[in-house]
């Protein structure tokens, strides 16, 4: 979700009885719960037409419009001299090999030392659709998740790689490191995801949640 933009939303079956700062939080990947909170209790958020509580418990059909104001203007991004492993560059996008312990974008509590102030320094132009906060981000990887990021320099590139991450054109591999035991090398996970709701910086099976299917093969085992 954008800063600055308006959003309309309804709510579909699986969702229903979910409060409505929960139902918010599990369908954006940028907003955290206290900030839906704030959204709400500042009156950015209708449901209906009409503001509620946080605690309000969402109905099928309902229709949501939730407004997310733009950042301050002490917000404004710094560029940073930080090393970039940078995979591919040609003069549309980046794809750059995100390191563990390091955000993404601005957010409160971490307003420098991101990927954003990073790309920054290093191109001279980045797309703007997701808002000043998050200049050339297409999608995102949590703090402590290493891995492949898209980064687009201009705003015909974002549109068309958000296009093709919806259609699923683009496949997106995790390599994870689990303990347990394993009953089958391989299958389909198909289960709805959401915030964990005793550590909201997880994801986790929570049911109603957003649906996901996912593959899943065992690479190897180690016994011990």
């Amino acid at each position: 979700m954008v800063e600055g933009q308006e959003y309309r939303l309804e709510v579909p079956q699986n969702a229903e009885g979910q409060r409505l700062d929960q139902f918010l939080t599990n369908r954006s990947l940028y907003l955290s719960r206290s900030r839906v909170q704030h959204l709400i209790e500042s009156g950015q958020v209708l449901v209906n037409n009409k503001t509620r509580r946080s605690s309000y418990r969402v109905r099928t059909g309902d229709m949501i419009e939730m407004r997310i104001p733009p950042p301050d203007e002490e917000t404004t991004l710094v560029p940073e001299e930080i090393p970039l492993d940078i995979i591919y560059e040609d003069e549309d996008l980046l794809v750059v090999n995100k390191p563990q312990g390091m955000v993404v974008h601005p957010a409160a509590g971490h307003w420098k030392g991101t990927l954003v102030n990073a790309l920054m320094n290093h191109c001279t132009q980045l797309s703007g659709i997701n808002g000043c906060l998050r200049p050339g981000i297409v999608h995102r990887l949590d703090k402590d998740t290493t891995g492949l990021l898209l980064v687009s320099k201009t705003d015909i590139a974002h549109q068309e790689l958000t296009h093709q991450l919806k259609e699923r054109k683009i496949k997106r591999i995790y390599l994870a490191l689990v303990m347990g035991e394993v009953k089958e090398e391989r299958g389909i996970i198909d289960a709805p995801i959401g915030r964990d709701p005793r550590e909201r910086k997880r994801m986790a099976v929570l049911s109603p949640g957003t649906p996901g299917v996912r593959e899943a093969r065992t690479l190897s085992l180690i016994h011990i």
